[in-house]
Formats: structure tokens, sequence, C-alpha cells
């Protein structure tokens, strides 16, 4: 035990040595008494989630993969913050090492805030325009004024907090995994999690994803523990989840209260109108999101934050002009396409094109620096092999009867990536980004259809992959006349859209009848 805390401390310093040393650019070793005190604290966090955890029996493996996620989050955030200002573009965020331009104004106004003699509860009202509800804010002037030494400012500060954090949504998804659909499922669920990029992105960056993803597992961790296990620790782990979702964003407080619902429901299955627990869990949860709304309501309505509907009825109707603005602003042919459609069928358009950011063939065929397509290009591979086998799930669920809970969950997944959608529209960074704090229970599902599939295979599993391929590829030729000399005729986007539904159509006959040919039964 000695030898092992020896190691650590040596370990710890030398990355304190190291970090100082990129956050000032190579020059000097100026702050990194600063980086040591928040890598003993990230140290402590590790280990206490470990230890809070215990009773999971966690087996070293998963350890080393936890420690691999938080190495890869903290080594992209490192390198945004040296290949930002080489290679990307000159905005003020990029020429500060910031991956998101949201992070950057945050971060800067908690540094300004850390350094002056202000109270640090004014993060929750002096800084709308940077942080809508100051618990981020709030949370990274504290570490700057307590922990940030000196006249500095080191971004990187945070980053190893948002790492540390967001690689500990490993440990809470293999944990409700393993307790809901098996060691199989749980051991690909931590490795898709380790890799998959918007939460690589988002983990390695000073936005509250970081923290959101892991208290989103933590709470849906602490719902199984409550029902499965009947054990108060359950309890505990949700209360606390949704006591720190509260001042990061009461939108996603919210949303999240109502999953927990919709997924304790079906975890109880034909119980649950007779299932005291239930209410008492629906209860606490009610109550939390009410006393949410009653201190963080003002910061969403910008009104009377006592009355619920209110501030629900202000953010729908603010939410549908939002969307409109953004997808106005970042498609040009979204514009042109609302200038030819309703405006009832333009809000359907606006909302399934949302569902489908960030577009594949979109990235692969945009013009603009390296550095950024990469970037597109990778987050958009990740969203198009997940987003098939989340249309799938529900159709593979819904054939077994003893998956209920399953298909609750993709239930779910699909309110918060419509909720998304609604709320940011075709937004390329704000609606996957929103959509990313619930995706542990998306790569729940996505593992366990990965697990079903080798027991038992099913032929709807390769025919909506090889369909949505279809789709994919036809706007591929689309994209790319507008940005280069290409002969393409079909210009209209829902023409485009029913080539790749009718290819669809004709593989799934094709293949439907291959099928029936091959075992002469109906597949």
């Amino acid at each position: 035990m000695a030898r092992r805390i020896i190691t650590i401390c040596i370990l710890l310093i030398f990355l304190s040595l190291g970090m100082a040393w990129l956050s000032s650019g190579f020059e000097s070793l100026q702050g990194w008494g600063s980086f040591l005190a928040v890598s003993i604290l990230g140290t402590g966090l590790f280990f206490g989630a470990l230890r809070a955890t215990r009773r999971e029996s966690i087996p070293r493996w998963l350890i080393w993969i936890i420690l691999g996620g938080l190495a890869l989050r903290l080594v992209l955030g490192v390198f945004w913050f040296i290949a930002l200002p080489l290679w990307g573009y000159d905005s003020d965020a990029e020429v500060a090492g910031y991956v998101m331009s949201d992070a950057y104004y945050r971060d800067t106004a908690a540094w300004e805030l850390a350094q002056s003699e202000r109270p640090l509860t004014d993060a929750f009202s002096a800084y709308r325009s940077v942080d809508q509800y100051g618990g981020l804010l709030f949370f990274s002037a504290t570490i700057y004024r307590y922990l940030g030494g000196g006249l500095v400012h080191h971004p990187l500060l945070i980053v190893i907090l948002t790492a540390t954090a967001s690689s500990l949504a490993i440990l809470f998804l293999w944990a409700f995994v393993r307790r809901l659909l098996g060691d199989g499922a749980a051991r690909i669920a931590a490795w898709i999690y380790v890799f998959y990029p918007d939460a690589v992105l988002l983990g390695g960056s000073q936005m509250r994803e970081a923290f959101t993803m892991t208290i989103t597992a933590a709470a849906i961790y602490g719902l199984v523990l409550a029902l499965r296990e009947k054990t108060w620790q359950g309890g505990f782990w949700m209360l606390v989840a949704l006591l720190l979702s509260v001042p990061l964003s009461p939108a996603y407080t919210m949303l999240l209260v109502f999953v927990l619902g919709l997924a304790t429901m079906f975890l109880i299955g034909d119980r649950w109108l007779r299932d005291w627990r239930l209410w008492a869990v629906v209860g606490g949860l009610l109550i939390v999101g009410l006393v949410g709304l009653l201190f963080f309501g003002a910061q969403i309505s910008q009104g009377d934050p006592i009355n619920p509907i209110v501030v629900f009825q202000f953010w729908v109707e603010r939410t549908g002009i939002w969307q409109t603005i953004l997808s106005y602003q970042y498609s040009g042919w979204m514009y042109k396409l609302s200038q030819n459609i309703s405006a009832g069928l333009y809000k359907w358009v606006v909302l399934v094109y949302g569902v489908v950011q960030p577009f594949l063939p979109a990235a692969l065929i945009a013009n603009g620096n390296w550095l950024w397509r990469s970037i597109a290009i990778w987050r958009a591979l990740g969203w198009t092999l997940l987003l098939p086998i989340l249309i799938y799930v529900p159709l593979r669920a819904v054939r077994k009867p003893r998956q209920w809970f399953v298909f609750g969950m993709s239930l779910a997944i699909w309110l918060v990536i419509f909720a998304a959608s609604f709320r940011s529209g075709g937004d390329q960074w704000d609606n996957p980004r929103y959509r990313v704090a619930f995706s542990s229970l998306q790569i729940a599902v996505a593992a366990w259809v990965w697990v079903d599939q080798q027991r038992s295979p099913d032929p709807w599993l390769r025919r909506i992959l090889v369909s949505a391929s279809f789709v994919v590829v036809w706007f591929l030729p689309w994209y790319l006349r507008r940005y280069v000399p290409f002969d393409w005729s079909v210009i209209d986007v829902f023409k485009v859209f029913g080539l790749g539904l009718s290819s669809s159509a004709l593989y799934l006959i094709w293949d439907w009848a291959r099928s029936h040919d091959e075992d002469g039964s109906q597949p």
C-alpha cells in the first residue's frame, strides 16, 4: 500500500510539472503547484468513486479502462489547447486553445471572477450572458480562486477535472449495465464509451457535459440499486446526482427526472401501478425538480421562477424561435427550403435534420480547415454508426418479453434525442451536446444489441444498417455538387431522401426474398 501511494504521488508530481510546462507554452513550470493541487483533487474524486461503488466488485481491467479513458480525454484536451492556436481559425476561443466557444467565454469569466474581490455567488446572477445557470462558472471560479494560484490563467486546470469526472461515467455505466443486461454487455459498453467521439470531445473540454454525462450514469445506477437491490444507497446516488445537476442546468435536471421516472415504470414491469417504491421514487424526483425550478427557474424564464408551468411554456416558445434562428444561420439550404414549404412541415423537417446531426455526408464533403474537418468527420462517424442501432433497439426489445426495460430505455433515449433536436434544430454543436449528456443510455442499449445479436442473430439489424447506409450514400453526390463542379441533376432534398428510401425498400424486399428462399420459412 505504501509503495502504491508513493508511486501515485510521483506520477502526480510529474503530471503537474508536465501540465504546467504545456500550459505556459513550453516556457516555464509556473503554476505547477496549482496543477498538483487540482491533480490531487481529481485523484481523490477517482478513488472516492471507486470506494463508493466497491459493492460492485470492480474488476482490475475496468480500472485500467477508466484510466485509459481519462488519459485519452486529458491528452486530447491538451492537444486542442496546443493545436487550435496553430492550425485552427483565428477566433478568440481558438487562439486561447478552447475547442468550444461557450467554454472560452464561461471559463474566462470564471477566471475574472476568481481574480476579483466579488463573492463567487455572483456567478449565478451577474454572468447570464456566458453561463445561463451559473453552476459551472461558480465551480470553475472556485477552483481558480483557491487552487489556481498566481496571476496567470491556466485553462488546463479545469480540463484535468473534466477529464476525470467524465471518465467516471465508464464506472457507473458498467455498473448499471452489468446489473441490468449482464457482464458481456457491460464490458462492451465500457469499451465503447472510452472511444465514443462526442463523449471524448466534451470530456476533455471545459463544458458542463463532462459532468452531466457522469451524473446521468450515476443516477441510472442509483435507480437500479433502489429498485433491484432495495438499498438506501440507490436513493442516495439519485439524490446526489439530481442535486448536482440543478445548478449546472435546471432544464437538464427536468429531463433527467422524466427519464428516471420512465425508466422506473419499465424496470418495475407490470407491477408498477401497485408498487409503492415507484410512487416514492417519482414523488422524490418531482420534489427535486420543483425545488430546482424554485431556485433556478428564473435563469430559464427570466421571469417568475415559482410557477413551473410558466417556466415550461416560456422554454417551449423560446426554443421554437431559437430552433428556427439556428437552422437559418447554419444552413443556407434550410433557409431556402423554408421559403418553399409550409411552416408546419418545415418544423418537422428541422426536427429530423437535427436528429441526424452531425451528418456524415456533410462532414466528408464540406470545405474547411483540416483540423476542424477531421473533428467533424470523427464526430459524424460515431453518431452515424450509433443512430441506426438506436432505431433498431425498440424493434428488437418489443419482441422480447423479458427485455421490456430495454424498450423503456429506448423510449427515454428517443425522448432525449427529439428534445435536443427541438431545442437546437440542425445546429451541429449544441444539438449533439445536449443529447450526449444521456449517452450512457444510448451506449448501454447498443451494447445489449451487440451481445443479444450474438446469441440470436436477427436479419433486421443488418437490414436497418444497410438501409441507413443507402440514405447516407445518396446524399454524398448531393453535397458534392455544392462544393465542386459536378453534374448532378437531383437537387431537391426531398427527392434525394426519396432515392435513399426507395433504395432501402428495394434492398429490404430483396433481402427478405433471399432469406425466404434460403431457409424456406418466414424470415
